[in-house]
């Protein structure tokens, strides 16, 4: 197939007979452009998005490179987070909080907790995210952004995120947010491309007159 685990066209198609208001969106936003991250190490990748959580991409990205560079690899390696001295953590930039679930992070992976990525693969959605939310640092949206952007799910609505929610209530004429549980309700007639509904009610945020 492509890079994700569907096929894009399929889905944008099947949520516009699904949902007129979605359908609308749609065709507002145009094609469906979301990129696909390839995933080659899941420690690699979460230890990523630890880092850049809740910082901006210019910051967190400087932190990262830093932080590789202690160890003059090219990528992160659980290892050699275990083995570094804190206070040479912290000297890149990460922050008491990111450290403390970095290490938990790479020793979980270390013990095998944390799948290697062809067990990842055979999983299924809530399994890895009941896993990996176990990780200190890690909560339920940073494994769902995994599923959508890195393993390419095609069924993934993360009912917490902010601007899916506010997407959601400018494409169906809401005047407030709506509540997580109502928009869980409302999205099973997105199923089973969820993922894609998704990407496109962040578009609307974008697009649509606030």
């Amino acid at each position: 197939m492509n890079e994700f685990g569907y096929d894009p066209q399929e889905a944008v198609e099947y949520l516009s007979s699904a949902d007129d208001r979605m359908a609308a969106l749609i065709d507002r936003a145009g094609p469906f452009t979301m990129q696909i991250r390839r995933l080659h190490d899941p420690f690699e990748a979460l230890a990523r998005n630890i880092i850049y959580q809740q910082l901006h991409g210019k910051a967190a990205a400087a932190i990262h490179a830093r932080v590789i560079a202690l160890f003059g690899k090219s990528k992160l390696r659980p290892q050699d987070i275990l083995a570094a001295p804190e206070e040479e953590l912290l000297s890149a930039g990460l922050s008491r909080a990111k450290l403390a679930a970095l290490k938990d992070l790479a020793a979980r992976t270390v013990d095998g907790t944390i799948p290697t990525l062809a067990r990842l693969r055979r999983m299924g959605d809530e399994e890895i995210i009941e896993l990996l939310t176990k990780v200190r640092g890690i909560g339920r949206w940073t494994a769902e952004m995994l599923l959508m952007f890195r393993l390419g799910r095609p069924d993934v609505l993360p009912v917490g995120d902010y601007a899916v929610r506010k997407g959601f209530a400018l494409t169906y004429g809401l005047e407030a947010l709506p509540k997580p549980k109502q928009l869980e309700q409302y999205g099973e007639r997105w199923r089973p491309f969820r993922s894609v509904a998704s990407w496109y009610l962040w578009r609307a945020v974008d697009i649509l007159p606030q």
